[in-house]
C-alpha cells in the first residue's frame, strides 16, 4: 500500500481497488516505440505500389527473409463496379516476398502465393500473411477473398507450404478456418451493419492469421469480426480467436472458450516462458497493452503501452525467455504514404525503466 501511496485504508475507491489487485507492478514489460525508418532498396516507397502487412522475419543462412501484400493501382471504394475496380488497398493481392543481408535495404524477390483461378475461394485476393517454420517446412497462412468484394463477402484463411522458403508454393484446395456460420443478415443490401441475428464474434471474417508451434499443437491465432459489428466504448468491437491442430495443415478446430481478447486488430503473438505473448492494438476496452497467457487461452495484462506500429511483423530470431519484449526490439511495419499507397517500414522500441529530470542523477 505504501508503495501506491495508499494510507487511508478506510477510505478506498473504486480505481485503488483495482489496483491493490494488479498482481505485480514491475515494468519488465513495458516499452516505448521510436519512430518509422524507411527501407532501402526495393521496400523503399514506390507510387502506385502497395506493399504492407509484413510477416514475421526470419532468417535462413544470414539472410532475412519478409513476405508481404503487395498491390497495384489506387483504390475506388465500393462506390462504383466492384467487379472491376479495387475497393481497399488490400484488394487483389498477391503475396510478393524480400530478402536483406542487414534488414535495412531490400531486394524483392517476386511472388510466392497469387490468387487463385476464377471461382476459387482465394480468386480475388490473398493478403495479411504470416510465416511459421517447423521441421525444415515453411508454411505460410494468409487472409483469402472469393469474388465479388462485397462489404457482406466473408474472408477466409489459406495456407501453402513449401520445403525452401523461396518456394515453389502448394496451396491448400480448401480453406483452413472460414467464420462461423450462425449470424443472419437483414434484408439484401449491401449493409454489413444490418443483421436480424450476430452471431459468434467472427460470425463475418476471419482475418490475420499466425500460426505458433506450441505444445505438440499448432495454435492458429486470428482475429474475428463480427456481422452487425458496433462501435461501442472501445471503439471496434474487434476479438481475437484461435484454432488448434495437430498437424500445420490442419484440420484446424476453433476453442471453445473463444474469443480470447476482448480487443485487439492485427494478431501479435510469440512465445515466451512456456506461454503465449499478446500485443493488443487499436481496438477494444484493452486496446494498447501487452497481454501474456500460461497456456495460449487465458491472457492477463502484463503491460500498457503506446504508439505501437501497425501490423508488425515480429523479428522471430529475437525470442528468448530472458526478456519477454525483447522480440520487438526492432522489426517491421507499414506506413500510409497517403489514401492508396502503404510501404513498409522498419520499426525500433527501447525499454523505459526510470525517469530522471535533465542533470539529476539517474542512480537509485
Amino acid at each position: 500500500m505504501d508503495r501506491l501511496g495508499i494510507t487511508d485504508a478506510k477510505h478506498l475507491s473504486a480505481a485503488t481497488k483495482r489496483a491493490l489487485k494488479w498482481p505485480n507492478i514491475g515494468n519488465e514489460w513495458f516499452l516505448e516505440f521510436g519512430q518509422m525508418k524507411q527501407l532501402k532498396g526495393d521496400l523503399a516507397y514506390e507510387e502506385g505500389i502497395v506493399r504492407r502487412d509484413p510477416s514475421a522475419l526470419i532468417q535462413i543462412n544470414g539472410k532475412y527473409y519478409v513476405w508481404y501484400s503487395r498491390s497495384i493501382g489506387p483504390t475506388q471504394g465500393f462506390g462504383g463496379d466492384i467487379d472491376k475496380d479495387k475497393v481497399f488497398p488490400w484488394d487483389r493481392c498477391d503475396i510478393w516476398y524480400a530478402t536483406s543481408e542487414d534488414g535495412w535495404t531490400w531486394k524483392e524477390e517476386g511472388p510466392a502465393v497469387e490468387r487463385g483461378p476464377s471461382g476459387s475461394y482465394d480468386d480475388r485476393s490473398v493478403f495479411t500473411v504470416e510465416i511459421m517454420e517447423h521441421e525444415g517446412m515453411y508454411y505460410l497462412c494468409y487472409q483469402t477473398v472469393k469474388s465479388p468484394y462485397n462489404v457482406r463477402v466473408k474472408n477466409q484463411v489459406g495456407l501453402a507450404w513449401a520445403e525452401s522458403p523461396d518456394g515453389p508454393w502448394t496451396k491448400s484446395e480448401e480453406p483452413i478456418l472460414s467464420p462461423a456460420d450462425n449470424g443472419v443478415w437483414k434484408g439484401e443490401s449491401q449493409n454489413r451493419f444490418a443483421v436480424e441475428k450476430k452471431g459468434d464474434f467472427d460470425s463475418h471474417k476471419v482475418h490475420d492469421p499466425c500460426i505458433i508451434p506450441y505444445k505438440g499443437k499448432f495454435y492458429l491465432y486470428y482475429k474475428g469480426e463480427q456481422m452487425g459489428e458496433e462501435i461501442t466504448f472501445g471503439g471496434r468491437q474487434i476479438r481475437h480467436g484461435v484454432a488448434i491442430a495437430d498437424h500445420p495443415k490442419g484440420p484446424y478446430v476453433k476453442s471453445p472458450y473463444n474469443p480470447i481478447s476482448n480487443s485487439g486488430h492485427e494478431i501479435c503473438v510469440w512465445p515466451y516462458q512456456g506461454g503465449i505473448a499478446s500485443l493488443i492494438t487499436t481496438d477494444g476496452p484493452e486496446k494498447n497493452t501487452i497481454q501474456w497467457s500460461p497456456d495460449g487461452i487465458n491472457f492477463d495484462i502484463k503491460a500498457s503501452i503506446k504508439g505501437a506500429p501497425h501490423a508488425i511483423g515480429l523479428n522471430r530470431g529475437l525470442t528468448s525467455d530472458d526478456d519477454p519484449v525483447g522480440i520487438m526490439d526492432w522489426g517491421l511495419s507499414h506506413v500510409y504514404n497517403n489514401g492508396d499507397y502503404q510501404s513498409i517500414t522498419r520499426f525500433d522500441s527501447r525499454k523505459i525503466k526510470r525517469h530522471v529530470a535533465k542533470g539529476a542523477s539517474s542512480e537509485n
